[in-house]
């Protein structure tokens, strides 16, 4: 059997590198701006899924109540002022089972409104925290939720919350983002098991009274694009453009064509092109754009459904890593912009450890990991065991995204090199991570992308509780099935640990296990990058799952 070195198929090199002449032509009318993004949002609800097309968009209309800024630290983006220990706001409290945990006081701004007039108050708190609380709501990250023993109503807008531990990130509320309990409590308490297919979000996007940032939703055509127009209530800058649409476009080529006729204005980096796509661009853009290539925490990587008798064996999912020449990929088809992974922690990231296995493209290493673990003999090229199965995976990803349909195809050319075969079967994304990762249907490999903030403890997709099923309600991350109490436990220290230097001897053991165990194959970094007309000035990527749209207000056409 041959093996293969490194070489990329000449077919598909010569198609990743194809450049046509083009003229690129300025877009845009006065007070409108069109933005393309490579997925529709599966829901438009703040607090279901984690898809970062939804996120996108929401980033306009209804943020949460902090995040990381473009410096990576915590900010408040609905509250008055970020709570600290050092401020006072933050104290620790006993509990009644004897243990530690925060009193965390925060206060919505005075002039937060939905758009509808409304005052953002406690009550929407409170019901935010009710459907986060509830098993079948379908809310993604149930685990913060568990996590809120108690809330502590002052008034109006003042409030604390009591949590369950001390963790070093207590400041940081990504994923409670409010809902208006005068909208959604009525809808919620008809049927809260199927609240999540009758959300106002998704059944009334337009109504005003769900944004309360600087934009709202005017306009939807379901799959295709969404529209919005400032929020008359928004207390904050007074955003530039009177008209912002949010255009869908799932298919990367017919995304590059939109953009030359000037269909749209810009492509947003974290739902757009991959490198490859944007360096062959480049030189057909005529200086009419330019190309922020900013790096940052994406990690390009394939889940493993470890339920799958052939991947249950972790000579099998070595293997799979050891057969793949990534730095060839890296460098001949993302111009050496997506530096290849070793774990889920980016070098970007303070924590991120050096001293973890590395799997350098080594074809002979993973034939004999593959024989080592039964699946010895051949026929016509693809391994079959003693009991005569054959060693053939299923391999999903998102349809239409030209750079990972590519790769796909490299991939399960380099695999069957080693005796793997690879069946791809692709769907929409909003099939792909609206039903089928969320209901864990992917049969072996999955092909996507986590989008992270700085230091994020990987629970949702590593903790055995956040193995979605029909039993939870399908929360949680943790598709590929990880179960490993010695994760679990490092896990709960990493978020309980305030040192910063014992919390890195931490991250170093969640990262050995992870490179060892391999829940998933580590790809790549990604770059995202922004293609943004010459006309637009105020996008700023973060290198961070905060994507540019949370500071909307400050875009503005340059004079």
């Amino acid at each position: 059997m041959g093996v293969f070195y490194g070489r990329l198929p000449a077919m598909l090199l010569a198609a990743a590198l194809l450049v046509t002449p083009a003229v690129a032509q300025e877009a845009g009318g006065d007070g409108r701006l069109t933005i393309g993004l490579s997925q529709y949002p599966g829901t438009l609800h703040p607090n279901i899924d984690a898809m970062a097309a939804k996120y996108y968009v929401l980033a306009m209309t209804n943020r949460p109540i902090s995040h990381f800024d473009h410096n990576w630290e915590p900010a408040c983006f609905l509250c008055k002022e970020l709570p600290t220990l050092e401020n006072g706001l933050v104290e620790r409290e006993t509990l009644p089972d004897g243990s530690e945990g925060l009193a965390i006081t925060l206060e919505i701004h005075p002039e937060a409104t939905w758009g509808d007039g409304t005052p953002v108050t406690t009550e929407d708190v409170a019901f935010t925290l009710e459907v986060g609380k509830h098993p079948q709501s379908g809310i993604a990250n149930a685990e913060m939720y568990r996590r809120i023993l108690e809330l502590r109503v002052h008034d109006e807008k003042r409030f604390t919350l009591l949590t369950d531990r001390v963790t070093f990130q207590y400041n940081v509320f990504a994923d409670l983002r409010l809902l208006p309990a005068h909208v959604e409590r009525a809808i919620f308490e008809a049927d809260p098991e199927s609240y999540r297919n009758r959300t106002a979000f998704d059944a009334d996007p337009t109504n005003p009274a769900l944004a309360w940032g600087p934009y709202r939703i005017v306009e939807v055509t379901p799959g295709a694009e969404i529209a919005l127009e400032p929020n008359p209530t928004w207390f904050g800058k007074p955003p530039a453009f009177d008209r912002i649409v949010v255009r869908a476009i799932e298919n990367s080529a017919a995304l590059e064509a939109n953009l030359l006729s000037g269909s749209i204005d810009m492509i947003a980096g974290e739902l757009g092109l991959d490198v490859d796509q944007a360096l062959a661009l480049e030189p057909r853009l005529r200086g009419n754009y330019k190309i922020d290539y900013t790096p940052g925490l994406v990690f390009e990587h394939i889940d493993l459904l470890l339920e799958n008798p052939l991947l249950a064996d972790r000579r099998v999912r070595q293997a799979l890593l050891y057969a793949i020449d990534r730095q060839a990929i890296s460098e001949r088809l993302f111009g050496g912009k997506n530096p290849v992974a070793d774990s889920n922690v980016s070098p970007l990231d303070w924590v991120h450890s050096k001293d973890i296995p590395h799997y350098d493209y080594d074809p002979e290493k993973a034939i004999a990991l593959l024989e080592e673990a039964g699946w010895k003999e051949l026929r016509s090229g693809v391994r079959h065991n003693a009991a005569g199965e054959a060693l053939r995976l299923d391999f999903m990803t998102t349809a239409g995204n030209r750079s990972r349909e590519l790769l796909q195809q490299v991939l399960q050319s380099q695999w069957r090199e080693v005796g793997i075969d690879t069946i791809i079967r692709n769907e929409t994304p909003r099939v792909f991570f609206g039903q089928t990762l969320d209901r864990r249907n992917f049969g072996a490999l999955a092909l996507f992308a986590w989008l992270s903030a700085p230091e994020q403890v990987p629970r949702s997709t590593l903790h055995s509780e956040e193995i979605p099923s029909e039993g939870n309600g399908w929360r949680g991350q943790n598709y590929t099935g990880f179960s490993d109490p010695v994760m679990d436990e490092l896990l709960e220290e990493i978020e309980r640990e305030l040192d910063p230097k014992a919390r890195q001897v931490l991250w170093q053991q969640l990262q050995q296990i992870y490179a060892e165990e391999l829940p998933a194959l580590p790809l790549f970094w990604r770059a995202s990058p922004q293609v943004i007309p010459s006309w637009l000035e105020g996008v700023r990527p973060t290198g961070h799952m905060v994507s540019a749209s949370m500071w909307v207000e400050e875009w503005r056409r340059a004079d």
